[in-house]
Formats: C-alpha cells, structure tokens, sequence
C-alpha cells in the first residue's frame, strides 16, 4: 500500500473515531495514535490495511475500551 493510500484510510478512520466518540479531530489523531491498533496497520504487517475503515473503528473503540481509557464520552453502541 502506498504511503498516500495508507494517509487517506489513517484520516478516514480518524474522522470516523472522532464522529463516533464526539471527541475533535485532533483529539482522535492523539487517541488513534496511541494505539495498538495504529502500529499494527502502519507496520502492515498482520493485514490491518486491508480491513475497512467501519471494522478498523470499532477495533479502535474495543480496545480503548480493553484499556480503560476514562477520558472519552462512550455514547458509542
């Protein structure tokens, strides 16, 4: 995957994160990068780059909420 193509589906789950918590853009940015979730899709290693964005989200917010992240409104289904 190219490093734009990958840039485009980083921004797009962000957006998706931000939408789905309530939270800024900039606020999502600083939560997808500190995840798991976030190095194994830029280390493409184990497939996460083929996943869609809608699965790759709610990957997100499971293992923020594994890790107990208090921070975050969890309005979220």
């Amino acid at each position: 995957m190219t490093d734009s193509v990958l840039w485009r589906k980083q921004a797009s789950i962000v957006m998706m994160l931000a939408r789905k918590l309530s939270i800024s853009p900039e606020r999502a940015l600083d939560v997808f990068y500190t995840t798991k979730t976030y190095r194994q899709l830029v280390g493409q290693k184990c497939g996460l780059h083929l996943m869609s964005d809608g699965y790759l989200v709610e990957n997100l917010i499971a293992e923020l909420r594994s890790n107990g992240i208090k921070d975050i409104s969890w309005s979220v289904g």
